[in-house]
């Protein structure tokens, strides 16, 4: 990203909360029905997905800004829809993720906890964070436990977060999260199941100004008819 595009984005970026309403509108138009993940992954886990199904599923990574996240829920709750919404421990806003719990919508712990460890433990090799899977470990549990406690309700799924220690590395957030770990954390599914996301049609994201989308738009997968979309979004893409 250039400079100016950096700035416009940050500062400038006009609301694309219409845009937002639209996409609703044209997936519902176009008969697709809002599941959210942990629905999906269990209609896929009983074989109760058809090759005829129309399903959209919309991720929600809350890195930023929970005020424009609310703005995704309030246009979501006008069309009647269903998503899934991902909270980081530093930006935790437990109205809404009670408000979004609530309403049907999936709410789960945005994680981020080996890179953190990396970034306080000025850790640089795969070899060297792999030899303290188990204080990061100890390290999720307490956080998970301690937004439970925050929010008073029980999380059953979580999304690993990206960031730029992940690249460096290229060793993914989830990487040290096992069968055992989920089972003891009381977890019922991480968004990067390969299972999950082998079974999307189209996977994209947002991306900053002034592309907007990954690899291309949700409106050209809705338009072409793909039978299972995933679209990932983060609310600082949309409002500056």
């Amino acid at each position: 990203m250039s400079f100016w595009h950096r700035i416009y984005s940050d500062f400038l970026l006009p609301s694309r909360m219409k845009e937002y309403s639209l996409l609703l509108s044209t997936a519902i138009t176009n008969g697709y029905q809002f599941l959210t993940i942990p629905e999906y992954f269990e209609r896929l886990q009983q074989n109760k997905i058809n090759s005829t199904d129309k399903i959209f599923i919309h991720r929600h990574d809350i890195d930023t800004d929970p005020a424009t996240a609310r703005k995704f829920f309030e246009a979501e709750q006008e069309y009647g829809v269903k998503t899934s919404y991902y909270f980081r421990k530093e930006n935790l806003d437990i109205r809404l993720f009670n408000d979004v719990s609530e309403a049907g919508h999936e709410a789960g712990y945005h994680y981020e906890e080996l890179s953190d460890y990396c970034k306080e433990k000025n850790i640089h090799t795969v070899e060297e964070i792999k030899s303290h899977y188990n204080e990061i470990e100890s390290r999720f549990l307490a956080n998970l436990l301690q937004i439970e406690k925050k929010v008073g309700r029980k999380i059953t799924s979580i999304a690993a977060h990206g960031d730029f220690v992940n690249r460096k590395l290229n060793l993914p957030n989830y990487s040290f999260i096992t069968s055992e770990l989920m089972k003891k954390a009381g977890l019922h599914l991480e968004c990067y199941n390969p299972v999950l996301l082998n079974s999307f049609g189209y996977i994209g994201s947002d991306t900053p100004y002034p592309k907007f989308y990954h690899p291309h738009s949700p409106f050209e997968a809705i338009e072409s008819g793909v039978n299972i979309i995933y679209f990932l979004s983060h609310p600082r893409h949309w409002r500056s």
